[in-house]
């Protein structure tokens, strides 16, 4: 029903910066709670960042403090903003949303963020 599609993803330096987005289908964009979740080689999916319909996010502490998440509501878009970007931020990035009510649960295909030393 929910269709995402990530985008921003790069090869960078270590301290660089990148904005990922994610843009959503559907027609109640505005009742996800939209986040961000990375998975590196040989790890598990891990969340990176949250937003909630209301506003509220929630980080990874990985996260805190260098990454951003926003939401557009009005262009159903979700965006992570990745500054302060080290090695260790290395993943495949996915977006994920879920819906309210049953608490559907979707993905996106991912982008593939490098970080170099």
């Amino acid at each position: 029903q929910v269709q995402l599609v990530e985008s921003g993803g790069g090869s960078v330096q270590a301290g660089g910066s990148l904005r990922l987005s994610c843009a959503a289908s559907g027609s109640r964009f505005s009742s996800n709670t939209m986040g961000w979740y990375r998975q590196a080689p040989g790890k598990q999916r891990e969340l990176v960042a949250a937003i909630t319909s209301g506003g509220s996010t929630n980080y990874a502490i990985s996260a805190k403090g260098r990454f951003t998440i926003s939401r557009d509501n009005a262009k159903s878009t979700v965006y992570l903003q990745m500054n302060s970007l080290k090695p260790d931020d290395t993943a495949v990035y996915y977006c994920n949303a879920k819906t309210p009510g049953i608490l559907m649960t979707y993905w996106g295909k991912g982008t593939l963020v490098t970080v170099s030393s």
